[in-house]
C-alpha cells in the first residue's frame, strides 16, 4: 500500500491528516521535554501521571506495561533527582503513594508551558459550539485510539 491508496475502509481527509500530525508531534514534544529534562521518556510519562494523582509504585507498572522491577527503577531514579517522594498510603499504611514534589512539576511545566499558554490562546479563539464539536471529535477519536490497546492481544 503506498500514501496514494488508502487502506479499505480509509479515506484520509483533512482532520484525519490533521489528527495524524498531531499525534505524531505529540509523541515528539514528549521525547524532546524528557530529553530537556534529563529524564527518560518513561520518567517523564510518570512525572505526567503523578501530575494527575497520586498512585503506588504497581499502578506505575501497570500504566507503563513494564515489570514492578523496572517502575521501581524509575520511581528510584525520580526520588533520588527529588521530583518524587514515597510516602505511606493514606488508608492503608502498608502501601505506598508516589507524590509529585514542586521540583517535579516544575520540572514538566517549565518545557510545556509556552506549549500549554499557545494552546490556551488557540482554545479562547473558539466559540462554546466550536469547542463543543473538537472535544466531540476528540474524545471520539481517544475511542478509536483505545480500539487499538483494547485488541493488543493481552
Amino acid at each position: 500500500m503506498t500514501d496514494q491508496q488508502p487502506a479499505q475502509g480509509w479515506d484520509e481527509s483533512a482532520t484525519l491528516t490533521a489528527l495524524r500530525e498531531l499525534v505524531t508531534t505529540g509523541a515528539r514534544v514528549n521525547h524532546v521535554v524528557a530529553r530537556r529534562a534529563g529524564l527518560s521518556d518513561t520518567e517523564l510519562v510518570t512525572l505526567e501521571h503523578l501530575s494527575r494523582e497520586q498512585i503506588g509504585p504497581a499502578e506505575v507498572a501497570r500504566r507503563l506495561e513494564v515489570s514492578t522491577a523496572a517502575a521501581t527503577g524509575i520511581v528510584d531514579r525520580l526520588v533520588s533527582r527529588g521530583h518524587v517522594e514515597r510516602q505511606p498510603h493514606a488508608a492503608d499504611r502498608r502501601r505506598t503513594q508516589l507524590v509529585l514534589t514542586d521540583s517535579g512539576r516544575r520540572e514538566v511545566v517549565s518545557h510545556l508551558m509556552p506549549m500549554f499558554i499557545g494552546l490556551d490562546r488557540l482554545d479562547r479563539g473558539f466559540t462554546d459550539e466550536e469547542r463543543a464539536v473538537v472535544e466531540r471529535y476528540l474524545r471520539g477519536a481517544a475511542e478509536a485510539f483505545e480500539q487499538v490497546l483494547e485488541t493488543d492481544g493481552d
